[in-house]
């Protein structure tokens, strides 16, 4: 054999060798893939606003209608406090099971 098949030969190997590297390496993921931090932030915040907005629609319409105090828009206002906090913390923490499993799932892979 002479240098210059050696070389060839050498050069094929690496190309081969590059090829299935590539080929093995697994996708980059995007960045926009999961939530980030600004859209859990907006997701929580209408969730908040959404739960008293409707609280104080049910209240004030149940006031209308009865023509009581402002008892029912209170109690209304309150109980839609009370859900929107209760969404927040469920979103909250889909967020995080979802993460953890993002991170176990790299850390078998690993393995």
């Amino acid at each position: 054999m002479t240098d210059d098949d050696q070389k060839q030969r050498m050069a094929q190997l690496e190309a081969k060798i590059d090829a299935a590297k590539k080929a093995k390496k697994k996708p980059e993921t995007r960045a926009d893939a999961d939530i980030s931090g600004g859209e859990l932030a907006w997701r929580m915040v209408i969730e908040m606003v959404s739960g008293l907005g409707i609280g104080f629609g049910i209240g004030y319409g149940l006031d209308s209608l009865l023509g009581t105090i402002p008892i029912f828009l209170v109690l209304f206002t309150l109980l839609g406090l009370v859900a929107g906090v209760k969404v927040m913390l469920r979103s909250a923490k889909e967020v995080q099971e979802k993460q953890a499993a993002h991170m176990q799932a790299e850390k078998d892979e690993r393995d």
